[in-house]
């Protein structure tokens, strides 16, 4: 019984504490007090101050006491500088030209590092991959980019899609066969 009359208690010495606070800064809203008490390069946050009068208040006299009713003249502490419109994107974002993204993937077929290679390579649809590697054939010519390119497509297709055919254990190439009217 003791403990719930000496937290009335406090909670009224704080009440009266904010009265004279406010009294003394000479407005009637308790969110102005926010304004006078300096926390993280700013003033208080009302919903801070809130949270203090009962999880803390011993702690919210002391600073009341400190920064409004036992000073001669309080000081509005200036609100804390927020960051510009749009600098909160990510900052990790690299802007790379065409010929440093070859580069890069040069030097990533150097190391043989194939997970790089998969991110640096521009991602095409392996229809076009197909049609641009069957048109070299048709050309007599032998790209060995393209046809890692397209090596790289079918495995990443691979990875990210499970076909009905790999899920059921089937042989992909005599797949159309098992359909009803192809023989």
């Amino acid at each position: 019984m003791a403990v719930t009359k000496n937290k009335s208690k406090s909670e009224e010495q704080l009440e009266q504490l904010i009265d004279k606070a406010l009294e003394k800064l000479g407005t009637e809203s308790e969110n102005e007090i926010c304004r006078y008490l300096p926390v993280n390069g700013g003033y208080m946050h009302h919903f801070t101050l809130r949270k203090m009068k009962t999880e803390a208040p011993e702690e919210l006299v002391d600073m009341i006491n400190k920064f409004i009713v036992k000073t001669t003249k309080p000081t509005r502490v200036p609100h804390k500088p927020r960051a510009a419109r749009g600098s909160r994107k990510r900052g990790d974002n690299l802007s790379l030209n065409n010929n440093d993204l070859k580069r890069l993937l040069n030097i990533a077929r150097l190391a043989n590092d194939q997970e790089m290679i998969r991110k640096l390579t521009p991602r095409r649809s392996l229809a076009s991959v197909k049609r641009e590697l069957m048109r070299t054939i048709r050309q007599g010519k032998v790209d060995q980019e393209l046809w890692n390119q397209y090596v790289e497509t079918v495995n990443h297709q691979d990875d990210d899609f499970n076909t009905p055919e790999s899920a059921h254990g089937t042989d992909s190439t005599n797949s159309w066969k098992d359909l009803p009217g192809m023989s």
